[in-house]
Formats: structure tokens, C-alpha cells, sequence
């Protein structure tokens, strides 16, 4: 779990700096690739090989739009489970069939397997999870639904090294509340802008010419989705262990309610901090607040959580690290008649 990813150290540094311009701002314009190349001093060929190399070799696992699940009117969340540890493989198996199950990891915990759980407006989730709790070997199960979202968005910087000492630098977007009217004609566009970009000199002509749009139309409407927090952004989504990111830890905390908004928004504030979320608590799970790290060793995960505990001023906290993956997929909605494929919680 240590060992850093061999692709990771095949990159030059140009190869670096375009994983990090693409996760963190893909340009919505006719000849993306052509876009990114001039901030490079570089060939539009040149970014597309390169482009397309790092998609063959999985270091990219797509490009396309991130949607925020609720916005879309889907209810879902984060399900700790406890399962017994022979029959964590079966259980696993049986609740990735679940078209809404996108992540599902093995963490080690009492609460050994986690998984997110988006359904469709009209879908009864308790039924779906009563269901998986009858499976042979789930001992309990605790539903873990946002109750306050302070960041989402997973960045890896492929450029510097894990933080010694993290500084809480990073902009974090205001959540527009605006309520939101989805329509028949929305579901179209979304379902054409979370599909995977093509490594094309005009990758969006495609999307454009199935909505009977412009190219130019896509991108205003795209524009308006992210202003009003229904798209998050458009960007490359990299795979984390071979990215080299192999320490994926969701750190857990324990903070007054006094203080909660106070301390996730600090948590926020850290780059090395990709989601953030208050949850509810139970008799046997007491952490409120929850955080994802993404470092290349469990030691400098171990280190940022160390200082940012510091920080914050919170000692009570847990880092439940990633042993498994069980299933990661990306979002897909309102395909076969509104039933999701993943999501986030």
C-alpha cells in the first residue's frame, strides 16, 4: 500500500503539469487540447498524444462533467457496514450489483466496509438497504447521509511532493442554494456531458451535433449548470494508486457542535483535503466530521492529519485508511429510465 505507483515515476514533467491542468480546469472550448497546449508552449498533437497516452496506460480514468448528486434530485449516502471478515468478499459482491453503488472499500474499522448508495427520486432506500443487510455475513450497517457539505473535489498534485507542513491555502466554491427545476431537456444534456471526452482535436462537436446544439450553446449551458452548483466542474478524473496517490485515508473527527462549521470549513481550507462533510452520529460511531486525505505514503497521511489536528485544534479523530477497492465508478445518470449508476454521497 506504500509502494509508489511505476507509472507514476514513467511522467515527465510535462506529462505532470497537464494532469494537474486537466483535473483542475478543463477548458470548455471548441479545440480543448489546442487550449492547453499554448500554456505549455506545446503542440496541439503534442497534448493529445500525450493525452491519450496517459488514458491507455490508466492514469486517467475520464473526462467529463461532475454533477452534484442531490441537485440532481437523487437521495443518497455514505453506509459504514460491519461484515464478517470471511464473508467480506461475498457481501462486497452482492452490493456492487447495486446500480447505485458506486464507491465500496474495505477500511479498517469495526465498520470494515464503505460504500456510497445514490437512488432515483422516486426509489426507497431503506428497502435497498434492508435488502443488503439480509446478506449472509453483514452484521449491522449505519446509514451516513450529508447533513452539511463543506468541500468536494478530488485534485492529486502529480507536481510537488506530500506537504510537511500543510497551509490551509485553498478557495473553497460557495454552494449555491438556488433551487433548481430539472427538466426532460436537462436530462439530455446531462446524460451527454458526463460521458467521456474523446482525445479529438474537437471533442465537443460530437456532444453538440446528438443535442442538435452548437458547440457554443454546450458550453453556455455547461456554464450555467456550474454556476448553479449542478455541475461541479469539467475535469479529468485520475485513477489515485496509479497516480502514485496509494494512501487514500478518510480521516474522522470528533468536534462540539459548537465549533462544527468552524472546523470544517478550516478542514476545507487545505488542499490536501478533497471532500468534506458533517454526518450524523450513533451510540457506537461518534465522529461528526469527515475528511478525505490523499498522500502517496500512509506516513505522510499520517503527518498532514498530525498538523492539521494541530490546526484545528482537535485531537479526537481516527484515520480509517483504504485496503481495498471494491468498486469506483463514476456517475451516470438518468440512463435506463432514471436509474443511477453511482454517485457520490
Amino acid at each position: 500500500m506504500v509502494a509508489t505507483s511505476v507509472q507514476a515515476h514513467q511522467l515527465d514533467n510535462v506529462d505532470k503539469e497537464l494532469l494537474n491542468e486537466m483535473q483542475w480546469v478543463f477548458p470548455l472550448t471548441d479545440r480543448p487540447y489546442l487550449e492547453i497546449s499554448k500554456r505549455y508552449n506545446t503542440s496541439e498533437e503534442d497534448v493529445i498524444q500525450r493525452t491519450s497516452h496517459l488514458k491507455q496506460i490508466g492514469l486517467i480514468r475520464q473526462i467529463n462533467a461532475i454533477f452534484d448528486t442531490r441537485r440532481l434530485g437523487y437521495k443518497s449516502a455514505l453506509i459504514a457496514c460491519a461484515v464478517k471478515p470471511n464473508k467480506l468478499d461475498h457481501v462486497a459482491e452482492q452490493v456492487n450489483r447495486h446500480p447505485g453503488v458506486s464507491h465500496n472499500y474495505e477500511r479498517n474499522h469495526e465498520f470494515n466496509m464503505w460504500f456510497t448508495l445514490a437512488v432515483p427520486p422516486y426509489a426507497d432506500m431503506k428497502t435497498d438497504l434492508d435488502r443488503m443487510a439480509s446478506i449472509d455475513g453483514v452484521i449491522k450497517y449505519r446509514v451516513l447521509p450529508t447533513l452539511k457539505l463543506y468541500k468536494i473535489g478530488v485534485r492529486l498534485d502529480m507536481v510537488n511532493d506530500d506537504a510537511k507542513v500543510p497551509e490551509p491555502n485553498d478557495s473553497v466554491k460557495t454552494l449555491n442554494a438556488q433551487k433548481f427545476n430539472l427538466t426532460e431537456r436537462d436530462k439530455e444534456f446531462v446524460r451527454e456531458l458526463q460521458k467521456d471526452l474523446k482525445v479529438i482535436p474537437e471533442p465537443f462537436k460530437e456532444m453538440a451535433d446528438s443535442l442538435g446544439i452548437t458547440t457554443s450553446q454546450l458550453f453556455s449551458k455547461a456554464k450555467e449548470y456550474e454556476d448553479l452548483g449542478v455541475m461541479r466542474r469539467f475535469a479529468a478524473i485520475l485513477r489515485h494508486r496509479d497516480a502514485g496517490f496509494t494512501a487514500n485515508g478518510m480521516v474522522v473527527w470528533k468536534v462540539p457542535l459548537l465549533r462544527i462549521d468552524e472546523v470544517g470549513n478550516k478542514l476545507a481550507a487545505y488542499p490536501q483535503v478533497s471532500h468534506c462533510y458533517r454526518r450524523p452520529i450513533y451510540p457506537d460511531w461518534q465522529f461528526n466530521l469527515f475528511s478525505m486525505i490523499h498522500a502517496r505514503t500512509i506516513v505522510s497521511a499520517e503527518k498532514i492529519a498530525i498538523e492539521i489536528s494541530k490546526s484545528i485544534g482537535i485531537k479526537d479523530y481516527r484515520i480509517l485508511f483504504s485496503l481495498r477497492e471494491f468498486k469506483k465508478e463514476r456517475v451516470k445518470y438518468f440512463e435506463d429510465d432514471g436509474i443511477v449508476a453511482g454517485g457520490q454521497a
